[in-house]
């Protein structure tokens, strides 16, 4: 049995100036965690949060927090955002030379490990680490920047992760997340292919109707999906 679907803000699109009533507001609008999308300037071209900054936003909300560790140096920069309460770290394939280490030493500092696969790598490459993790993150963009388009062509891979979770007897305990252009109009058949963590972020906050009308709609629609027709 898949485990249920949970929304996921990005934080990135968030007034900076106001980080801990934002992280409130999101928190009161019924999202099920926050996601952290942490920038190097190198693995990707952008920076982002430093863990001081993770750390000051905890105290306003006691929802889960997930840093998704777009570094070069995840071994190195691992216990600073556990230190900054976040409980699941997520690690790119495309970053980790030695990737079942990488995992270990997360979960010895007392985090889950999760791992992420950017758009041109197979989802092979996870195949012998499901054991060790439990969410692994399909990128239906090429990461570094919101608010780009979602792309399509990672759906099969979806499902081939999805179906590689199943056929391991890991369905219930491992979640699949899909980041990248996620909103009303790419949840559906994102959750189709098989992700039950669907992360948002311009689509959240640029809806005239709110952020509790936006988790509220992208919960329903994508709930539907799975209802009717998804795989697993």
């Amino acid at each position: 049995m898949r485990r249920p679907v949970q929304i996921a803000p990005s934080v990135l699109p968030v007034d900076f100036s106001r980080l801990g009533d934002e992280i409130a507001a999101l928190d009161a609008a019924g999202v099920d965690l926050v996601q952290w999308d942490v920038m190097d300037g190198q693995f990707v071209p952008n920076l982002t949060f430093g863990p001081d900054v993770i750390a000051s936003a905890r105290r306003h909300t006691d929802l889960p927090f997930e840093a998704h560790l777009m570094v070069l140096t995840p071994d190195v920069m691992a216990a600073r955002y556990v230190e900054a309460g976040c409980s699941r770290l997520i690690v790119h394939v495309e970053a980790c030379t030695h990737l079942h280490r990488t995992l270990e030493h997360i979960r010895t500092l007392g985090a889950t490990a999760a791992v992420a696969l950017n758009p041109a790598t197979p989802a092979s490459a996870v195949a012998h680490v499901l054991d060790l993790v439990d969410l692994v993150l399909v990128m239906t963009v090429n990461p570094g920047f919101g608010g780009q388009r979602y792309l399509r062509t990672m759906e099969p891979k979806i499902a081939e992760v999805r179906a590689m979770i199943d056929a391991a007897g890991l369905s219930g305990t491992v979640d699949l997340e899909v980041d990248g252009g996620i909103g009303p109009d790419t949840i559906a058949s994102a959750a189709r292919a098989g992700a039950n963590v669907l992360v948002a972020g311009s689509a959240l906050f640029r809806d005239p109707e709110g952020l509790e009308h936006a988790v509220t709609e992208l919960r329903a629609i994508a709930t539907d999906a799975v209802a009717h027709g998804s795989p697993g």
